[in-house]
C-alpha cells in the first residue's frame, strides 16, 4: 500500500550527465540525488539495471539478476587506484546526448579489464561469490562463455550448451580467469550501487525498480534452468511472449522472449520468481513490474510466426503467486504496470492483487469518453504518470501525435500555457490528482519534445536506450519550480 502523498521523477541510469559516454553510478548520479532533493521529491524511478541485451534493450538482458558493466563509475576506479588519469581521459566521449552502444562495446572493456587485472582484493571477490551463490557462478561462466565464443546460445556447442558434466569442467579450468573478472565486474557494480542507494535513501529518496517480467531467450537462466521455459532440448521455443494490438502499437508488439512453462514447472518457477524478488530487495525500496498482466493470462505467440498478431492469451499462474510473493518477500512494495489489452477478468485480478496500478496521462483525453486515466478519476491506490519510458514525451505528444480534438481537450483540461511550459501544466496535471503517488519522466518536467524520447515500442535504432540529460539542465530554477509545484499539491 503507497502511503501519504508523493512524487518523483523517471530517469534511467544511462540517461545520467557524464563525461564518459552513458550515465553511471557516480558524480552524476549523485547530482540527479541532489536535484531531487532540491525538488522535494521522494522516488527516483530507474529502468532495469541489468546488462543490456538485444538492441542494447534492458528488457532483453542475458541476466535477471547481474548488473550491467557500463553503469560503473570510472572515476571512483582511479581513487581506489585501478585506473589512471591517462586511461580514464580515453574514455570520455565527445557527444553528451546520446550514448553510442557500439563505442561503449570497443571503448569500454579494455578500461575494466585493466582495473581487473590491478585488483588485488580477491579476498572480496571470493567471499561475494559465495554470497550470491545462487546466480553468480552460472552467470560468470555464461558471460565468460559467450564472450570466448561470440555467440548466442543457441549456436553454442552442444556439450557446453546442454551443460554436460565434462563440457562443464572443461570450460570452467579453461576460462578461469575471465569468469574471475565476471565476478570483479558484478561484485563492484553491486558494491558502488548499495553506496548510490544509501546516499539517495539519506537524502529521503526511495529507488523503484523495474523488473522484466521476461527473460532473452540467449540469457544465462535459459542455459542455466532451461526445463523452466517452454521449449525443447535444442533450445527450440514452441512459443515466444509479445502482446496484441495496443495504445503503444496498432499491430502489436513481437518480443521473441521465451514463455515460462508454469504448468510443468509450477513449484520450480516459484522458487526462481521468489530469489528474483529477493535480489530486487536488496537493490530497490519499491519495484515495477513490467507487464504484470503476464501473471494472469500471457500473449502465446507460436514460433512459427513473426506476426504478433497470430498469438493468442494463455494462462498464467494467477493469485496464487502474488500471494507467495506475499508470504516470501512482505518488505517489497510493488506497482503494477497494468497497460496495453485488459478484460473484465484481468482488471478483476489486479484489483484484487492490492498493487497499485498506473495511470498515464498522455492516453487520458479522449473527448467523447470518460477515461480512468483523467486525473480525476484516478484512484488513490495508483501511481500517476504523466508519461512513460515507452510513450512519446508530453510535448511530443500534444504537438507531434495527438488528434485535435484530444490537443484541445487537454489544453483545456490541464489549462496549458504557453508562456509557463506545456510540461508544467502536464505536471501540475499529475502532481493535483488523488493518486498517491505522481511520476513524471524528466523529460516532461524540462519540456522536451521527440529527441529526448526513451524508446519507440517494437521498434530497434540508435535512438533507443540512448537519451541523456545534460549537468546544466539540473539547475536551481528547475529544482525550485518543481519543489513549489510540489508543495502545492501537498507531495513534499
Amino acid at each position: 500500500m503507497l502511503k501519504g502523498r508523493s512524487s518523483g521523477l523517471l530517469l534511467p541510469i544511462f540517461s545520467l550527465p557524464g563525461d564518459y559516454g552513458i550515465g553511471t553510478m557516480g558524480s552524476g548520479a549523485r547530482q540527479f540525488i541532489d536535484f531531487l532533493a532540491q525538488a522535494r521529491q521522494h522516488t527516483w524511478q530507474i529502468l532495469p539495471l541489468v546488462p543490456p541485451g538485444s538492441g542494447d534493450s534492458p528488457y532483453m538482458s542475458p541476466s535477471a539478476f547481474a548488473g550491467s558493466p557500463w553503469l560503473l563509475d570510472l572515476e571512483e576506479f582511479v581513487q581506489l587506484g585501478l585506473l589512471t588519469r591517462e586511461e580514464l581521459d580515453t574514455a570520455r566521449y565527445p557527444d553528451p546526448d546520446r550514448v553510442d552502444y557500439n563505442w561503449l562495446r570497443e571503448n569500454r572493456p579494455p578500461l575494466l579489464r585493466a582495473a581487473w587485472r590491478r585488483d588485488t582484493d580477491t579476498a572480496a571477490r571470493a567471499a561475494f561469490l559465495k554470497e550470491q551463490a545462487d546466480w553468480l557462478p552460472d552467470h560468470a561462466l555464461f558471460s565468460a562463455i559467450h564472450e570466448k565464443l561470440n555467440l548466442p546460445l543457441d549456436q553454442w556447442p552442444d556439450d557446453i550448451r546442454r551443460r554436460e558434466p565434462e563440457a562443464m569442467a572443461r570450460w570452467s579450468q579453461d576460462l578461469a580467469d575471465e569468469v574471475d573478472y565476471q565476478v570483479f565486474l558484478q561484485y563492484h557494480f553491486f558494491r558502488q550501487w548499495k553506496n548510490l542507494k544509501a546516499y539517495a535513501n539519506q537524502k529521503g529518496i526511495a529507488i523503484m525498480g523495474d523488473l522484466p517480467i521476461y527473460v532473452s531467450a540467449d540469457s544465462v537462466e535459459v542455459w542455466a534452468q532451461p526445463q523452466l521455459f517452454q521449449m525443447d532440448e535444442d533450445f527450440v521455443p514452441s512459443a515466444v511472449a509479445g502482446v496484441p494490438p495496443d495504445a503503444f502499437s496498432s499491430v502489436g508488439q513481437y518480443w521473441g522472449n521465451p514463455l515460462y512453462d508454469w504448468a510443468g514447472h509450477r513449484a520450480e518457477l516459484f522458487d526462481w520468481w521468489t530469489r528474483r524478488l529477493r535480489n530486487a530487495a536488496l537493490l530497490y525500496d519499491r519495484l515495477r513490474i513490467d507487464h504484470f498482466r503476464g501473471f494472469h493470462t500471457y500473449w502465446a505467440i507460436p514460433a512459427s510466426s513473426t506476426v504478433a498478431k497470430d498469438g493468442k492469451w494463455e494462462k498464467g499462474p494467477g493469485q496464487a503467486l502474488l500471494d507467495h510473493f506475499a508470504r516470501e518477500v512482505p518488505q517489497l512494495e510493488l506497482i503494477a504496470e497494468d497497460l496495453g489489452v485488459l478484460d473484465d477478468d484481468v482488471w478483476q485480478f489486479i484489483h484484487n492483487s492490492g498493487i497499485p496500478g498506473m495511470k498515464i496521462l498522455v492516453f487520458a483525453f479522449d473527448p467523447n469518453g470518460e477515461s480512468s486515466y483523467l486525473p480525476h478519476n484516478c484512484p488513490r491506490e495508483s501511481v500517476v504518470y504523466t508519461g512513460t519510458h515507452d510513450t512519446p514525451t508530453f510535448v511530443q505528444w500534444l504537438f507531434d501525435e495527438a488528434p485535435p480534438a484530444e490537443r484541445d481537450f487537454a489544453s483545456d483540461y490541464l489549462r496549458l500555457r504557453a508562456d509557463e511550459g506545456f510540461g508544467w501544466g502536464a505536471i501540475c496535471g499529475a502532481w493535483m490528482c488523488p493518486s498517491a503517488l505522481a511520476i513524471a519522466p524528466l523529460q516532461d518536467v524540462l519540456g522536451l519534445g521527440a529527441d529526448a524520447r526513451v524508446n519507440f515500442p517494437g521498434t530497434a535504432g540508435p535512438l533507443n536506450w540512448s537519451w541523456r540529460v545534460r549537468a546544466a539542465a539540473l539547475n536551481p530554477d528547475v529544482s525550485g519550480k518543481l519543489a513549489h509545484i510540489t508543495r502545492t499539491y501537498r507531495r513534499g
